[in-house]
């Protein structure tokens, strides 16, 4: 398989490290934007229409970070035959804080503990929505590093994004995704190319531990989401640049090098606006534009415009938000030999522009087709969730916020409408250990929606037998972090 690689066959650098294979977890319920908006008293078409939206994902008090990571790396390894001795390295990005010392990580080498694997590097990488592309670099640098073993990296992205009632609320979500990273891979990441920008501010930020809800300036963290775009830009377009010179070649790099962009979207409507941004930045570069014929036309009216005193741009909708979603709404002939270029922001802030390259090799049974196919199901698994009337979501999200963080504390929201193979929270102790269990795995999931469910949601795997290793007796030491 992609990725695997003898000790005695590591060369100094290893070829198209990236993303060999991906598992996305939704939960299983969701509530209709349009209903929420009569709900909210709002004018019709918000939230719809005025932040792109339309079914909110969320979960329940049966569901926390830990849980969500623990069902993606699960199905990651199970749905490509994985054995948990041949990872390496796993790192989790992630916002979503239960506490203030334990890793999510440390919860998901439980997985781990049949397979005797305890030789996994990597921890807990956080910076708002930020964190998972962090992690995914540090993955990506591990294995083209010396400290690479051989084995495949796993990095988990997930988040539980809630808001306060009010105008953030529709805004929200929640989901993981576990990506398994290596050589030779289909979707391989461009070495030298990426734009970064770090920044403080106070746009979006959780000071409150005992609350899930950030505190947010919508304006500025627009204001910031737009700049650091603009930054990025002109920092990967000058890599790339100097990448081509090297090569010989005096091309201009534009927004046309790109087959398809990714973009963070904290609502879908900024997606749209952020690829206009974009072509607004070739526009005023560009010594000659034509704006009578080609991508600039009827942009002549932008000339003087600076885009850093502008949070607001012509729209071209031709983007997506999520790589997945690019892959699952095309073959994988469609997308062999393409260039993504993907955009990743976090408030407070950071973000960066980067690209990966897809393979050539679109042939039945290679590696992108394998990819491809593991994604086919992604509509029928949205399709498949469950609608929650608006009522339902608020009196969900009041229990979230009573219970957040109490202890001694047993989740009293059902289990019956998990997804087949979901795992779920079953009781927090008096000393605010959390235990979990597992909804029944299905068989492989059938072409008809109702496939997905599993009929015996109630009967579950128990949480692994917790293993403690024997430490040798020592002196006794102070305690440190």
């Amino acid at each position: 398989m992609p990725g695997s690689a003898p000790i005695s066959s590591l060369g100094p650098w290893p070829k198209d490290v990236g993303i060999i294979a991906l598992e996305l977890y939704l939960p299983s319920q969701f509530v209709d934007q349009t209903e929420l908006e009569q709900e909210d008293g709002v004018a019709p078409g918000k939230y719809t229409v005025g932040l792109g939206q339309d079914r909110m994902g969320f979960c329940s008090d049966r569901e926390d970070i830990n849980s969500l990571c623990l069902t993606a790396v699960q199905k990651l390894m199970e749905r490509n035959g994985l054995s948990y001795d041949s990872v390496g390295r796993l790192e989790v990005g992630t916002e979503t804080i239960i506490d203030k010392s334990k890793s999510v990580k440390t919860v998901l080498m439980q997985l781990f503990e049949d397979s005797g694997n305890t030789d996994v590097e990597g921890i807990d990488t956080t910076n708002a929505c930020y964190g998972g592309t962090a992690a995914l670099f540090n993955a990506v640098n591990w294995v083209e590093s010396s400290s690479w073993d051989g084995r495949y990296a796993v990095v988990v992205a997930g988040d539980i994004a809630v808001y306060a009632s009010g105008s953030a609320r529709p805004t929200g979500g929640a989901g993981a995704v576990a990506m398994l990273v290596g050589p030779n891979a289909p979707l391989a990441f461009e070495r030298g190319l990426r734009g970064t920008h770090m920044q403080h501010a106070y746009d979006f930020y959780k000071p409150d531990l005992m609350s899930e809800y950030p505190v947010v300036d919508g304006k500025l963290s627009i204001e910031c989401y737009l700049s650091a775009l603009d930054r990025c830009y002109a920092v990967y377009r000058n890599k790339i640049h100097a990448q081509w010179q090297r090569e010989g070649s005096e091309e201009r790099f534009s927004l046309e090098d790109f087959s398809y962009l990714v973009f963070h979207s904290p609502y879908c409507k900024l997606v749209q606006k952020s690829l206009a941004r974009l072509m607004l930045n070739d526009f005023l570069l560009h010594p000659n534009p034509n704006t009578e014929t080609g991508p600039f036309t009827g942009l002549e009216a932008f000339r003087d415009v600076k885009p850093e005193e502008t949070t607001e741009t012509c729209t071209r909708p031709r983007s997506n938000g999520c790589l997945a979603s690019l892959i699952a709404t095309h073959s994988s002939a469609q997308i062999a030999g393409q260039r993504v270029g993907v955009f990743s922001y976090g408030s407070g802030f950071a973000a960066t522009l980067y690209s990966i390259r897809v393979t050539q090799d679109h042939t039945p049974g290679s590696a992108l087709d394998k990819l491809v196919s593991s994604l086919s199901d992604l509509k029928l698994r949205l399709d498949s969730r469950q609608k929650v009337s608006p009522a339902a979501f608020s009196e969900c999200m009041k229990l979230r916020q009573d219970t957040h963080h109490l202890a001694p504390y047993v989740p009293s929201s059902s289990v019956e409408d998990l997804f087949p193979g979901t795992w779920y929270l079953t009781r927090v102790d008096e000393k605010h250990r959390r235990e979990y269990a597992r909804s029944a795995p299905s068989i492989e999931l059938s072409a008809e929606p109702e496939g997905v469910r599993s009929t015996c949601a109630t009967e579950h795997i128990p949480s692994p037998a917790k293993k403690m290793p024997r430490i040798p007796a020592t002196p006794e030491a102070p305690v440190s972090n």
